[in-house]
């Protein structure tokens, strides 16, 4: 798969492709690791988008539907077949919309979404402002969340720097407006953690709403980063969900 500012690594050909969209605030390198990780037959692709890292001097969209109309043709022309979706937080907003603007542009679907992180998208999200926000404000917000290391967490002008990407993706995912639109027709998969307040068993199980096709869920143990911790149970499970000739098991 030839390398853009969209996909910066290189990947595994004769594979699922698993485009893998960072939470708020990341980049395509927090998704590195996973490809030490994947089973055989899988092959990440890190999504890098504007505002960060290789990307730093591009300006980050704070509007959803902005960002798949950009990412859906640089997809098309780029990521072999077959291919699923996986994102996480913000990202996991950022995966289902892509599939819709696929839809959209009657192009070929992904095989599955993944999504972690997020409560399901009809449910509204609270509003946090950081880009008004003090710097204590953005500093326990992310300390809350957890996943920021407290070397990071403890100086004020780095986290100035970070101010308006982390206000960009919270925008981005905070100020969603569900269109009412019909479920896809994709299988979705949801991975819980038992000790994230906002992305729960209860908040993610409505995602079963927006599929037509099946629906399952892999609890995991942990706060909102569980599926970074336990990532090679996450892709094991990945990769047996989208496998085309499995037993569809439906919850």
């Amino acid at each position: 798969m030839p390398r853009n500012p969209w996909f910066p690594y290189p990947v595994r050909e004769g594979a699922l492709h698993i485009l893998c969209l960072p939470h708020a605030g990341a980049g395509a390198s927090s998704y590195r690791s996973w490809a030490s990780t994947a089973p055989e037959g899988l092959s990440v692709c890190p999504v890098q988008p504007p505002g960060r890292e290789g990307r730093g001097a591009e300006a980050a969209y704070d509007d959803v539907a902005a960002f798949v109309r950009d990412l859906a043709p640089v997809l098309l022309d780029t990521v072999p077949r077959p291919f699923a979706l996986f994102g996480h937080s913000t990202g996991a907003l950022t995966a289902y919309e892509l599939a819709r603007e696929l839809r959209r542009l009657g192009a070929p679907m992904p095989r599955h979404l993944f999504v972690a992180g997020r409560r399901a998208p009809h449910i509204p999200m609270p509003r946090t402002n950081l880009g008004n926000a003090s710097v204590d404000t953005l500093r326990e917000t992310l300390r809350k969340l957890g996943g920021t290391p407290e070397a990071v967490l403890e100086q004020d002008g780095l986290l100035r720097h970070l101010q308006p990407l982390l206000a960009a993706d919270f925008h981005l995912n905070e100020s969603y407006e569900f269109p009412g639109d019909e479920p896809l027709d994709v299988p979705i998969t949801a991975f819980p953690a038992l000790h994230d307040s906002g992305a729960g068993v209860a908040e993610m199980g409505p995602w079963n709403l927006h599929t037509t096709s099946d629906f399952n869920q892999l609890e995991l143990d942990g706060g909102h980063f569980a599926v970074f911790d336990q990532a090679a149970r996450v892709q094991a499970h990945m990769m047996k969900q989208a496998e085309p000739s499995r037993e569809q098991v439906v919850r």
